[in-house]
């Protein structure tokens, strides 16, 4: 007997929003397999929800419920709106590679002058250029997450960012994600950051609205490959909109005596989830991953890491802050796997969350999974709220109530912060955090 199964309203939507996406990214051959299996992945699960342990505290089809329209590539009214978000968003000295309603906008970014051995592409370029490596790099995300899934069959545009061997940057790379849409719609991103052997580099992502740009969905990727004796320096800074969603998910690679060194804050947007796979391939390598969750309202924010040890001699250090407020939601997973044979390994996670409000919540799951025998390594996790005797002795020299609960935030936030290498971007994230404060008040 055969059995025909009827779609619902919400999976011919998804089956309509595919068939758009393929038209504005052609992909032939492989691609186009690769694209139809991940749609099909994402479809036995659909949205994630409790019953899996990985979303356990990020239910999707409670919080976001569908999966919107796609967003139509930007016309000249968009581009306008995006233009003027831009001001706002643009770090001094930095160069700024812009998507749109998640097209890539060659106008809006800074593309001359390109230093020697660094290349930037868009997305469509790139798969159009026919590079099978590059074609494997891009879609080397693993579709047993749905969000990942649903990302590798509608993605879109995004940028393919390559840096030569011993290349010198002289200005960090910008990449802002610009909502600017006039009706409620999904963007589905993807890009390459792929650093060759002995480089430096400083990697800054935002994400923004324009003004009058509300209810939308935000589904990102990113891939990052660092080679041998590279360094890269990684800020995300999360400030979409009050009624959208915000979905990231990134895998990185380092090789042999690499440094990474993340910062992320997350200010804004619904509900967002950052979902990131690091992953050490060459021996005594080094990550340091910070990140704060600045929330209030009904804000939920998951913050889900997998740091994944497979050689020997190297180190993580992980340190998370949450400041909560009213009755936003706070998730942080951290997963430490040291395989068997990365002898001396050296990994550290703690998180902290700090509730301002009886209704806030936080839920914090640090987990360690190891199968080697010379390793040192370990985790904590703790909640509470403002010192009570602290607020008093500010109190008592002058504070206002609110002045004295802001000096202890930025006091509690602030070893996250301190991780950024640059003075210019930690005084961003700083200002960043202010903004929230002062929107708190």
């Amino acid at each position: 007997m055969n059995v025909v199964l009827a779609k619902t309203d919400t999976g011919r939507a998804l089956s309509d929003a595919f068939a758009a996406a393929r038209e504005r990214l052609p992909a032939a051959g492989k691609l186009a397999d690769i694209r139809r299996q991940a749609l099909e992945a994402y479809e036995r699960t659909g949205l994630p929800h409790r019953r899996i342990e990985d979303w356990k505290y990020t239910d999707l089809r409670v919080l976001m419920r569908e999966v919107l329209p796609l967003a139509a590539a930007p016309d000249a009214a968009a581009l306008k709106r995006a233009e003027a978000a831009l001001k706002a968003a643009a770090i001094k000295g930095a160069r700024r590679l812009v998507l749109v309603d998640g097209a890539f906008a060659p106008r809006l970014s800074d593309l001359s002058d390109l230093e020697k051995g660094l290349s930037i592409r868009s997305l469509r370029e790139a798969i159009d250029g026919g590079d099978a490596a590059l074609h494997a790099e891009l879609f080397s995300l693993d579709n047993a997450n749905p969000m990942v899934a649903l990302n590798s069959a509608m993605l879109t545009d995004g940028v393919v960012i390559e840096i030569a061997d011993g290349a010198v940057l002289s200005q960090p790379l910008h990449v802002v994600h610009i909502a600017a849409g006039a009706v409620a719609s999904s963007m589905f991103t993807r890009s390459l950051l792929r650093l060759g052997k002995d480089v430096s580099a400083t990697l800054v992502e935002s994400y923004v609205a324009a003004d009058g740009t509300k209810n939308y969905q935000a589904h990102d990727s990113l891939v990052i490959a660092i080679g041998d004796n590279s360094r890269l320096e990684h800020v995300r800074l999360v400030e979409d909109a009050a009624e959208a969603v915000n979905i990231s998910s990134s895998v990185v690679t380092l090789g042999a005596h690499a440094t990474f060194n993340t910062f992320g804050l997350t200010s804004g947007a619904a509900v967002s989830r950052y979902q990131a796979t690091i992953a050490f391939a060459g021996e005594g390598s080094r990550v340091e991953t910070n990140g704060v969750n600045l929330l209030k309202g009904r804000q939920h924010a998951d913050t889900t890491l997998l740091m994944d040890h497979a050689v020997p001699h190297c180190a993580s250090r992980e340190v998370f802050r949450a400041v909560i407020d009213d009755s936003a939601h706070s998730v942080f997973q951290g997963r430490i796997i040291v395989r068997p044979d990365a002898q001396k390994t050296d990994a550290k996670m703690m998180t902290r969350a700090l509730l301002l409000s009886d209704d806030a919540e936080a839920d914090n799951k640090p987990e360690l999974e190891i199968f080697a025998d010379d390793v040192t390594c370990g985790h904590g996790a703790t909640s509470g709220a403002l010192d009570e005797s602290l607020l008093f002795y500010l109190r008592a020299r002058g504070l206002s109530e609110k002045e004295a609960q802001a000096l202890l935030i930025q006091a509690f936030v602030g070893e996250a912060i301190e991780s950024i290498a640059s003075d210019a971007l930690r005084d961003l994230a700083a200002s960043t955090a202010e903004r929230w404060l002062r929107a708190r008040s």
